[in-house]
């Protein structure tokens, strides 16, 4: 998951809620060495972002600056029996936010 160390890179930019008034409405895409692995809508999450906000408010108090981790779509490499080895490139794309590169390394 996305709370181990060195885990839950975020990037390329961080925006606000002005400059992306409907977060349902953008493509998604990641690639492995260029092929693409997983290509989606944010229309098709299972809880859309302002319900993910109301519900976690219930529970705790949300600040400025918090970031909330909402999942990914299908294509998961584990459910495809395709898992990430050393060297190769991720590439997370975001429609109007960007594209997030890294490279998988060993620990240590």
């Amino acid at each position: 998951g996305k709370s181990l160390d060195t885990f839950c890179p975020m990037g390329p930019v961080l925006v606000t809620a002005d400059e992306i008034p409907d977060p349902q409405t953008l493509n998604i895409t990641l690639r492995v060495n260029g092929e693409t692995r997983q290509s989606s809508h944010t229309s098709k999450m299972i809880f859309p972002v302002d319900e993910c906000i109301a519900v976690l408010s219930q529970g705790f108090t949300l600040l400025p600056g918090d970031v909330i981790a909402t999942g990914t779509p299908e294509g998961v490499g584990a459910a495809l029996g395709k898992f990430l080895k050393k060297g190769d490139k991720l590439e997370a794309e975001v429609e109007r936010i960007g594209v997030l590169a890294n490279r998988v390394v060993a620990a240590g």
